[in-house]
């Protein structure tokens, strides 16, 4: 007579030995972890590539451009006062020592070269000779122009006004859009003060 319990025996091995044939198929934890990994970085890089797409989509629109401030000019012997965030300069930041920006706007006036009216058409030759330039108004003392970045189409206001107190060229430039300006109106003026010390 057969045993009874042999079939059994039989059953259990074969099903242990199906599932260990099953569990070799299933693919290690870690290679889960990294296909899940991938998958994410891959959505992330989509993400970072529609955002960047689209701000440069809404700037050749002209949508980053900002609206002019209506405010600007000479006004009692002072230009307008830095941005309440750190997108500016300004040679007279100190003449607003409770500004929260005054640190960070504080840059030197332009000296002069030669007499005002030589050193205003040096700056305004300098100025003409950079990229994404207009310049807005142009008197025998004051500059007002507009900077416009090449692929976001950022605009930013400068100013340059001819000091007879101090003798120098006061300046200002500063973002309209944007906390921070990353130090691009400070490279600027610095630039122009290079070509200016130059001449």
């Amino acid at each position: 007579m057969r045993n009874k319990w042999a079939g059994l025996a039989v059953d259990h091995h074969d099903y242990a030995a199906t599932a260990h044939d099953h569990a070799s198929r299933q693919p290690p934890s870690h290679c889960l972890s990294r296909g899940i990994e991938m998958a994410i970085m891959k959505w992330a890089l989509i993400v970072v590539a529609l955002v960047v797409i689209t701000g440069l989509l809404a700037g050749q629109l002209g949508l980053l451009k900002g609206t002019p401030p209506a405010d600007l000019g000479v006004h009692d012997g002072k230009l307008k006062a830095p941005s309440k965030t750190p997108n500016s300069v300004s040679s007279q930041a100190q003449l607003y020592p409770d500004h929260p920006q005054r640190t960070y706007a504080d840059i030197a006036p332009l000296p002069l070269k030669g007499d005002a009216a030589a050193t205003m058409d040096r700056i305004a030759s300098i100025i003409e000779g950079m990229s994404g330039v207009e310049i807005v108004k142009r008197e025998p003392d004051y500059l007002y122009v507009q900077f416009t970045t090449r692929l976001m189409k950022y605009v930013d206001d400068a100013e340059f006004w001819f000091d007879p107190d101090s003798e120098v060229i006061q300046v200002r430039s500063a973002s309209r859009l944007g906390k921070s300006d990353l130090g691009v109106n400070r490279e600027r003026i610095e630039f122009i003060r290079q070509k200016l010390d130059s001449a």
